[in-house]
């Protein structure tokens, strides 16, 4: 039989409403919202279900607010008896791909997204940059694009996300110099994304004192399912791993695409994504074809996903 997956979306999946019809339909989902306005000392349900997007763009309530909701699905699902036999999650979501896997308690892990969101909001502040999405090429390619672009400034390849599509990540100089060779080296698009910083690249340093402290004095267990890695793609179960892995992840590439297909090879033929939008349901389409892929954000599809696997 096939094993169950989830995955859990990163910053670009939020939109205004996002958790609202949760909260309108189940009790424990309103209780969680609540609960993360008392942790935040922030008015994250009203943000989230009623915006304005500009204020719920900002980093620092863009990634509490994908955390919670990713939460508040998990538990949900789980309720009704839908469990994962392994979860990742793209950038922040590995966070809650942690909470999903049992690894972090709710209140302990939003601190913790709290401090990430605030230090790499400032990090963005303080080290003005950019990201890019670069279509067509081979991975290598792109990796030798970014060194030779690095020349007028910082950029690297920021996350792997399918085949022919990476992001990069750097200083506005390097990224933008990056896409005008990655054109001439035959991309087929090259976009600059509307971002807050250049995450996954060293210039998120200024963030890392903040959680690495944070993530220190957080409590990790031994997950109940293998957890894939965003830096390494590789499952892991121990918790001193997992809290280097999440130190490791803040200026290293996500490798999405090698991830899942990590978590295919692994037995992995049904995956849910855990949490608001579709980014990583169309990702997974073009790198699992025979897999059975479920989104679960809001009502309706938390009640079909449950109807599909009950």
């Amino acid at each position: 039989m096939s094993k169950i997956a989830f995955i859990c979306p990163g910053q670009a999946s939020q939109v205004v409403g996002m958790g609202k019809d949760l909260c309108d339909a189940f009790p424990a989902a309103r209780r969680r919202f609540a609960q993360a306005d008392d942790l935040l000392r922030e008015p994250l349900s009203r943000i989230c279900f009623e915006g304005p997007e500009e204020v719920l763009k900002q980093t620092r309530y863009t990634q509490p607010a994908l955390f919670v909701h990713s939460a508040v699905v998990a538990d949900l699902l789980a309720e009704r008896g839908i469990m994962p036999s392994m979860v990742a999650g793209h950038s922040l979501g590995e966070y809650s791909a942690l909470y999903a896997a049992g690894a972090v308690d709710f209140e302990a892990a939003l601190k913790v997204v709290q401090v990430r969101g605030l230090g790499m909001q400032h990090a963005g502040e303080v080290n003005p940059g950019t990201m890019a999405a670069v279509m067509g090429l081979e991975e290598a390619v792109v990796r030798q694009v970014c060194a030779e672009a690095s020349a007028v400034g910082v950029v690297q390849p920021a996350n792997f996300n399918s085949p022919g599509q990476v992001v990069i990540s750097g200083s506005v100089e390097g990224v933008r110099r990056a896409m005008e060779l990655a054109k001439a080296a035959g991309a087929k698009l090259v976009k600059e994304l509307v971002v807050s910083g250049a995450f996954h690249s060293p210039l998120m340093e200024p963030a890392r004192e903040s959680l690495f402290a944070a993530l220190d004095a957080l409590e990790i267990r031994t997950p109940r399912c293998p957890v894939y890695a965003n830096v390494t793609a590789a499952p892991v179960t121990g918790p001193a791993e997992i809290r280097q892995r999440l130190k490791d992840q803040l200026l290293s590439p996500v490798l999405w695409m090698q991830s899942i297909t990590a978590m295919t090879a692994d037995g992995a033929g049904v995956f849910v994504e855990a949490g608001p939008g579709q980014v990583l349901a169309g990702l997974v389409k073009r790198l699992a074809r025979d897999a059975q892929i479920l989104t679960a954000g809001t009502v309706d599809e938390v009640n079909k996903t449950v109807a599909t696997l009950a």
